[in-house]
């Protein structure tokens, strides 16, 4: 689907990027910057932010733009609001040229799949091509605030149920909320709320963040 080929790292850093020809729809959501390769089908305004969901749902695109440089606020309500009526959504914050680190956790924990600046239009159409595959991705320098807004753990390992521990699983190989929902037998919502339980009792913002501490836990 992606239109770009694209390899990320460990840390969700891009890499390799070319135009292969095919190009991703999107619904744009305030005014962000369009990334190479991304076609946009549609343009929402972010407020109310459950109309913008609305459109996403009629749409059912291959990525979600996001415009993080309106008021503060109204892009993390947006993101929650798409990922509430269409969890397996691919969400990309897309900032200014300089981004908001605030601004940046706050996308995060809402949900988004990835958060990039429009400053160089290579890196962020790499960062797009992450985040339509399900991969969360970020601009160069944006993974380092997110994992480094959370402390290594310090205190028990959170009790898990079983479903958690197998959703958690397969958060950490990769998957998609769509395609753990496949795996278990279960819709994507449900999958959603699973992997919003386990965000919160790891006390942290995202599903990269989350990762990395299942790993420090021992847990993958």
């Amino acid at each position: 689907m992606a239109s770009w080929a694209v390899r990320t790292n460990g840390a969700g850093r891009t890499e390799d990027v070319h135009d292969d020809g095919d190009r991703v729809s999107a619904v744009a959501v305030g005014r962000p910057v369009v990334p190479p390769g991304v076609e946009v089908v549609a343009h929402v305004p972010p407020a109310p932010a459950e109309g913008a969901a609305a459109a996403v749902d009629r749409a059912r695109p291959g990525l979600v733009l996001v415009d993080l440089t309106g008021p503060e606020g109204v892009a993390p309500a947006v993101i929650a609001a798409v990922l509430a009526r269409v969890p397996d959504a691919a969400v990309l914050a897309v900032a200014g040229a300089v981004a908001d680190h605030a601004r940046v956790l706050d996308a995060v924990r809402a949900g988004a799949t990835g958060v990039a600046t429009g400053a160089d239009p290579r890196e962020l159409a790499a960062v797009a091509a992450a985040a339509a595959a399900g991969r969360p991705a970020f601009s160069p320098g944006l993974a380092d605030v997110v994992l480094e807004s959370v402390a290594a753990p310090t205190h028990a390992v959170p009790e898990l149920s079983p479903r958690e521990s197998e959703v958690l699983r397969l958060v950490v190989e990769g998957l998609t909320a769509k395609q753990i929902a496949a795996r278990l037998v279960l819709s994507p919502r449900t999958v959603e709320n699973h992997v919003q339980r386990l965000l919160r009792k790891f006390e942290v913002p995202g599903r990269a963040a989350l990762v990395r501490h299942a790993i420090e836990y021992g847990l993958a």
